[in-house]
């Protein structure tokens, strides 16, 4: 069977890719800017958010990988996705969205929140994953954190980060498979307040920061003292925060 990757050529979609290649798939990838083709993955222009080759993409196509996602506009990207999926008869449409979408009032989830939305009306069998922050993100943030040299803290923030790596194994067998709703999250194996990952990358790379705790004020701060970013009874992830860090390059220690 075809099936059609947007976000295909991001972190998480090229980590995708070769797993459904090894299973023996005929992969199409949805992307904004010309590419050759690879052996069993053919690239396809097109602009969710403009509505541009989307029809054209989605012809012939089996099942749907929908990775693709950005700061705004996720709900107008699946609502044109949905439409010529529709028109094209696809029989599975597989996305990925945020643990806590449904919880947390911040724009960036209440924007996965209406792109799940757009998928779970749309008459379309579907399966939709919630995953946690992954790790590359998580330190994206301490690094800039640690750029302080005093690091304000919110308190009774949590975070349980997953790998990449993870998530990509678990949707290749969620597009392997058949339509199924909305299924467990998946969440990294242990819960780490925002100091703990913090510290841990202090420690992994030779630094020292002071810290200053803080409070997170209004309902976000509510939601994330409450946990409402946390999965209750998801699956787990294999790769911990600490292993994911001890495979970073090393860079030169700078004491300050």
């Amino acid at each position: 069977m075809t099936i059609l990757i947007t976000g295909g050529t991001g972190a998480l979609g090229r980590l995708v890719l070769p797993l459904l290649r090894e299973a023996g798939q005929e992969l199409r990838v949805l992307t904004r800017g010309e590419r050759p083709a690879e052996p069993g993955v053919t690239y396809v222009r097109g602009d969710l958010l403009k509505d541009e080759g989307v029809d054209a993409a989605v012809e012939g196509v089996h099942t749907i990988l929908h990775l693709a996602g950005g700061a705004k506009g996720d709900d107008v990207a699946a609502r044109n996705l949905v439409r010529a999926a529709k028109r094209a008869g696809v029989r599975h449409l597989v996305h990925i969205s945020v643990i806590g979408a449904d919880r947390v009032p911040l724009a960036w989830f209440r924007g996965k929140l209406a792109a799940e939305r757009e998928i779970m009306g749309s008459g379309l069998p579907w399966t939709v994953l919630r995953a946690a922050q992954f790790h590359y993100l998580a330190l994206n943030v301490v690094k800039a954190m640690a750029k302080l040299p005093v690091v304000p803290i919110p308190g009774g923030l949590r975070f349980e980060p997953v790998d990449a790596r993870d998530v990509a194994a678990r949707l290749a067998e969620l597009t392997l498979g058949s339509p199924a709703g909305l299924v467990p999250d998946l969440a990294g194996p242990t819960v780490y307040g925002l100091a703990d990952l913090l510290t841990g990358y202090l420690a992994a790379t030779g630094r020292r920061r002071l810290t200053l705790p803080i409070r997170m004020p209004g309902k976000a701060g509510r939601a994330y003292r409450a946990g409402d970013n946390l999965t209750a009874d998801g699956e787990r992830g294999a790769r911990t925060w600490e292993a994911f860090l001890a495979e970073q390059p090393k860079a030169p220690v700078i004491v300050r």
